[in-house]
């Protein structure tokens, strides 16, 4: 049986939490932060967890994340 593979762009951008639920990094914090408030890059800080709906999508692209 050959190997699964794990899709790049999501080893990339998706860790698995210890309960199991997708962490993903904050949205629309790459660039063009000028013209964002100060109160929107207050609150992109740090990393959310997905939506039960897109983790469904995630989780099969990463089968050998625990």
């Amino acid at each position: 049986m050959p190997k699964m593979k794990t899709k790049s762009s999501c080893k990339k951008r998706f860790k698995i939490s210890a309960s199991g639920r997708v962490i993903a990094a904050q949205a629309g914090k790459q660039h063009g932060m000028i013209k964002r408030s100060n109160k929107f890059i207050r609150n992109a800080r740090g990393t959310q967890t997905l939506s039960k709906a897109d983790e469904q999508i995630i989780k099969p692209m990463m089968p050998y994340a625990r």
